[in-house]
């Protein structure tokens, strides 16, 4: 839960950094206020539900992630109507009762039959989400939008028994560069909110896996996003 919440602040700083010098860019200048009304940074904590899971696949109730997220609105005319557009980070994490084997050319999925305690496949992205927003009088809101996002860094590790082997001796194992992963993931998102909190979700219409080099597997994830301004 430590490196849960070091890695949610690290990632709030980048992309609250971005925003905040993005304006100021090739000017000396402080970001003025009529700029800052127009910039959203959301904080977010959300599991995956993994969809299509092939017989003998098993994952975790709880598949927690995190995402942090920054963008530029722009207000249709004086209405309660908005369109935004951004940057984000998110990181999604599987935990199954699978690993991987082999070399970073030749990725093997291998079932786990021996004890273990942690075996995931971590998964970060950068993404672009864009947002049509509708913010009522008494501070309800409401966003319909879509996000692309490009993987980068992903990486799987497993701490358990010595699957490998098949001995009771403790193995660590981490296998980087992973390429039997698709490389851009897309769908839409929903978010309501009241104030600055926001019960938030998203359907991958993409695949993890490369066709016929992993099962056809997608998330659907749900949350809570926190969007103080």
């Amino acid at each position: 839960m430590k490196t849960f919440k070091k890695t949610l602040i690290s990632l709030t700083i980048i992309v609250s950094g971005m925003f905040i010098l993005l304006p100021g860019y090739g000017h000396a200048q402080v970001v003025n206020s009529a700029t800052k009304k127009r910039i959203s940074i959301g904080v977010g904590m959300f599991t995956d539900i993994w969809m299509n899971q092939p017989s003998g696949l098993k994952t975790r109730t709880i598949n927690q992630g995190v995402q942090v997220f920054g963008t530029y609105n722009t207000q249709f005319g004086k209405s309660n109507l908005s369109f935004a557009i951004g940057l984000g980070i998110s990181i999604h994490n599987l935990y199954w009762n699978y690993t991987f084997q082999g070399d970073s050319l030749n990725f093997q999925f291998v079932k786990i039959d021996t004890t273990y305690k942690r075996s995931k496949l971590t998964m970060p992205y950068f993404e672009v989400p864009i947002e049509f927003r509708l913010k009522t009088k008494s501070k309800v809101s409401v966003g319909i939008g879509f996000k692309v996002g490009y993987m980068v860094y992903a990486h799987s590790k497993y701490v358990g028994s010595d699957y490998l082997y098949k001995s009771t001796n403790t193995l660590k194992a981490s296998f980087k560069g992973i390429k039997n992963l698709e490389n851009f993931a897309y769908g839409p998102t929903l978010r309501i909110g009241y104030k600055w909190f926001n019960v938030a979700g998203y359907y991958s219409l993409s695949s993890i896996f490369q066709k016929a080099k992993g099962p056809d597997m997608y998330p659907i994830s749900v949350g809570f996003v926190l969007m103080p301004f």
